[in-house]
């Protein structure tokens, strides 16, 4: 029960996140928005060290140095597919591409499910496709362009997720703070790389440094619930996000939510039920 509080707390987080960064990446080139992101993340990284604790064995550093790589991939693929829009239509391609993989390597592991689990996984992941299908804003439809986007975000996020995974239980935060040093480090130089490319525009500092706390915070939770349940589990469960991300897009851009979302955010109350029994 308490892994998968944490899993939707994560969710919660990862949704929040999204929508700051894909909103901000409207403003500003996405590497600038990445630019401004990833360091506030690391820099909340770097404060809980002291209060969990943190050992860089070398299995640490890899697993590490992995998921940093695929978080700066998904970072800056997601919210130029959230930029691009319309967001209640990408959110959830992203989403269940991000749920499959983790999900595979969980099963493949060996993690077992009860039969309140078998009937709850399959649907959760229902529930993150419908939680936030619909048409877009205005009956706009997503370009292909955006699609592919949002499939690599997906599998960026899915990479990201495992590796955080493989890293070993006792090593504290040193897999989130390895992954973001390494993620800052890629996306600083692919900016001076593409620097003449970034436009003269500002990022929206604010929101986009909020957006890499949230993502911190949805990190830490996702490696806390990955620790204490199963990952094939905790992935789904994490996989729900969109939900904050449609709603805070309903919120503050007037995005339309329909009837399937609403069906969606019904759906995931019973799987999260019965995966809470599995």
């Amino acid at each position: 029960m308490i892994a998968l509080l944490l899993a939707l707390g994560s969710s919660l987080a990862y949704g929040c996140a999204d929508f700051l960064g894909g909103l901000g990446a409207r403003r500003a080139h996405v590497l600038r928005t990445v630019m401004v992101a990833a360091p506030a993340s690391l820099t909340v990284e770097l404060l809980l060290w002291p209060f969990l604790g943190a050992s860089f064995a070398p299995a640490t550093l890899g697993w590490g140095a992995a998921s940093g790589v695929a978080s700066a991939a998904a970072f800056a693929l997601l919210y130029r597919t959230l930029a691009i829009g319309p967001m209640n239509v990408l959110s959830p391609v992203t989403a269940l591409v991000s749920a499959m993989l983790p999900v595979a390597v969980g099963l493949l592991q060996g993690e077992h499910l009860g039969p309140a689990g078998t009937i709850g996984l399959p649907l959760a992941l229902a529930a993150v496709v419908l939680v936030s299908a619909g048409h877009g804003s205005g009956g706009a439809r997503p370009s292909r362009t955006a699609l592919l986007l949002a499939l690599g975000a997906g599998a960026a996020i899915a990479l990201q997720l495992v590796c955080l995974h493989q890293a070993p239980a006792d090593s504290g935060v040193g897999p989130l703070i390895t992954g973001r040093a390494v993620s800052s480090a890629v996306t600083l130089a692919a900016a001076g790389l593409l620097y003449r490319r970034l436009g003269a525009e500002r990022p929206a500092y604010a929101m986009s440094a909020a957006a890499g706390v949230l993502d911190s915070v949805a990190n830490l939770l996702f490696l806390l619930a990955a620790r204490g349940g199963d990952l094939a589990v905790v992935a789904v469960i994490t996989a729900l996000y969109p939900a904050g991300t449609v709603l805070l897009a309903r919120g503050v851009l007037a995005e339309r939510i329909h009837r399937g979302q609403l069906l969606g955010l019904g759906t995931a109350a019973v799987a999260v039920s019965l995966l809470a029994l599995a």
